[in-house]
């Protein structure tokens, strides 16, 4: 007997999460067993469920993108996390897959793409959106080919999107719930990484390999508050 696949939907839009449910219910072996519309719900179906597969938008209201992923993880290590983005830059990818996640998918993808990345991850593969698959997995497997910013740590990561948006120290630590001395202390530690000299240095390099928009993703959300 083939073993179910239970499923839960994360995505704030509900036609986007009919559409998925929709899908899913064309796969016998898939059993959708909740859904959630933002973060905090997602976190919390998560924990009481324990899905195999959590299907998780990545522009969710709620807590960052990197922050969420890394706490589905830390209250379900088991469940597989396969991405849902409008956004087929490889950078999202990447970035994606080095915080834990197992797929990655775009929603302009046919649904049978879907399935095919439902049933790899469930297996214990990995799946990538073709069109951006061939370049992150050769990032991934050859970490001398990694840029400067794919070799930071997530939360000196996390610091360099921020500083490079133009915030503050002071205002990245209200985001990320931290003091400027810590932000201040991330902040040295990524410029030696990554040979940089000054803040300004940061806002060129961000420009320069278009993180502008993930750093955009990721944190314009936490905006009305620090999340825990």
């Amino acid at each position: 007997m083939v073993p179910t696949i239970r499923v839960v939907i994360a995505d704030d839009h509900p036609l986007v999460r009919a559409g998925l449910r929709q899908t899913l219910a064309t796969e016998p072996t898939v059993d959708v067993v909740g859904e959630a519309t933002d973060g905090e719900e997602t976190l919390a179906i998560v924990q009481q469920t324990h899905p195999d597969l959590l299907l998780l938008d990545i522009t969710m209201p709620g807590a960052p993108f990197p922050m969420l992923l890394r706490h589905v993880i830390q209250v379900s290590g088991d469940t597989k996390i396969i991405v849902l983005t409008m956004h087929a830059e490889d950078q999202f990818a990447l970035r994606a897959l080095k915080e834990g996640a197992a797929g990655y998918v775009t929603k302009e993808q046919p649904a049978r793409e879907l399935l095919e990345a439902v049933r790899q991850v469930a297996r214990g593969g990995r799946y990538l959106t073709p069109s951006v698959g061939l370049k992150a997995a050769a990032a991934l497997g050859d970490r001398r080919a990694l840029l400067p910013h794919e070799r930071l740590s997530s939360r000196e990561y996390e610091v360099l999107c921020l500083l490079g948006q133009g915030n503050t120290v002071h205002e990245a630590g209200g985001l990320l719930g931290l003091s400027p001395k810590t932000i201040s202390t991330h902040r040295a530690r990524l410029l030696r990484k990554m040979e940089l000299s000054t803040t300004t240095d940061l806002i060129r390099y961000v420009l320069q390999y278009s993180l502008i928009a993930l750093a955009a993703l990721a944190f314009d959300v936490a905006r009305a508050g620090p999340t825990a």
